[in-house]
C-alpha cells in the first residue's frame, strides 16, 4: 500500500497563518510516501509569496510533487505575464512545470493546465496530454496511474468558474492513457467523483481538494486529502480544520474498488470530528 497526501490552493498572500504550523506538523506526522500540491501556491505570484511557499515545502519531510495554478502567474504585470509567466515559479519552486514520479506501485505525473493568457480559465493542451500518455507507457500493469493538475475536467452546475478549455478532450485522453486518478483543486471545494470518456469506457476517479490554508473559502472548511492505494483499491480521506484551528480532523472517508470499467464506490463514511 502507498499513501499520497493531496494539498491544493495554498494562496500565500491570503493564508490563515494560524493553520500553517499545525498543517506541517500533521503532514509530517501522517508521513505519506508523497505530497502532491495541485497549484495556486501564491495569491499574486510575488517573490515573497513564492518564498513563503518554498519555506513551507522545505519543512515538509516527505517528497513533494508540485504543479502551478492560475494564481502562480502575475495577473497584474502584463509584460511579465506575456513573456516570462513562469520566471518566479521556476526561481522559487521548480524548473519543471510537469514533474513525474515513477516508483513501484504507482506513477504520479504532473500536468500544467494553466493558460497564462487567461486569468482563471485553464487549458488542457494536446502536448501535455501526450506527455501523460508517454509517461504511463512503462508503468507496470496493476500499478496506479495518477495525474496531478490544477483545473478539474468537469464542473457541477453550482460551480461558478468556467470549465477549462479542452476539458472534454482531456477526459477522453486521460481515460485512454489508463489514468486511474486525477487530483485537482481550483474550485476551493471538496468532491470525489468518477468520469469516463463514454458509456462502457474506463472510468477515472477525480479527487478535488479545497483550499488548505487560504482565507478565500467557498462555504467549506480548509481541508486536504489523504489517499491510500493498493490491491486495486483507493481510500480517499478528507481532513478538515478544527474550529480552534489547532489542526485537521479526519471527517470523511470514501473507498473505491477498481474493476474492468474503472471504479466502483464500495464504502462511504462521514466520520465526524475526532
Amino acid at each position: 500500500m502507498k499513501r499520497l497526501l493531496h494539498l491544493s490552493d495554498l494562496h500565500f498572500g491570503r493564508v490563515r497563518p494560524e493553520l500553517l504550523d499545525p498543517l506541517i506538523a500533521q503532514v509530517n506526522d501522517l508521513a505519506p510516501d508523497l505530497v502532491a500540491i495541485s497549484g495556486d501556491l501564491t495569491q499574486r505570484a510575488r517573490d515573497w509569496q513564492f518564498m513563503r511557499a518554498r519555506e513551507m515545502m522545505d519543512r515538509i519531510k516527505p517528497p513533494c510533487l508540485v504543479v502551478p495554478g492560475n494564481h502562480d502567474t502575475p495577473l497584474d504585470r502584463p509584460i511579465e505575464r506575456l513573456f516570462f509567466p513562469w520566471r518566479r515559479y521556476r526561481k522559487w519552486i521548480s524548473q519543471d512545470l510537469a514533474p513525474q514520479v515513477h516508483e513501484p506501485g504507482w506513477s504520479v505525473i504532473g500536468l500544467n493546465s494553466v493558460n497564462h493568457l487567461s486569468w482563471q480559465r485553464g487549458r488542457y493542451r494536446g502536448a501535455a496530454l501526450r506527455c501523460v500518455r508517454d509517461g504511463f507507457a512503462d508503468t507496470p500493469e496493476g500499478d496506479f496511474r495518477i495525474v496531478v493538475a490544477h483545473h478539474p475536467v468537469d464542473h457541477r452546475p453550482e460551480d461558478d468558474k468556467q470549465l477549462t478549455r479542452g476539458a472534454d478532450k482531456a477526459r477522453v485522453a486521460l481515460a485512454e492513457a489508463g489514468t486511474d486518478i486525477l487530483l485537482t483543486g481550483h474550485l476551493h471545494s471538496w468532491r470525489v467523483d468518477v468520469f469516463g470518456k463514454g458509456p462502457g469506457d474506463p472510468a477515472v476517479l477525480q479527487v478535488h481538494a479545497g483550499t488548505v490554508l487560504s482565507s478565500r473559502l467557498r462555504g467549506e472548511e480548509n481541508d486536504f486529502n489523504l489517499l491510500t492505494v493498493g490491491d486495486g483499491q483507493v481510500q480517499v480521506e478528507r481532513f478538515a480544520n478544527r474550529a480552534d484551528d489547532s489542526g485537521y480532523d479526519r471527517v470523511r472517508s470514501t473507498r473505491f474498488q477498481r474493476n474492468a470499467t474503472g471504479w466502483e464506490q464500495v464504502c462511504h463514511e462521514v466520520t465526524g470530528r475526532v
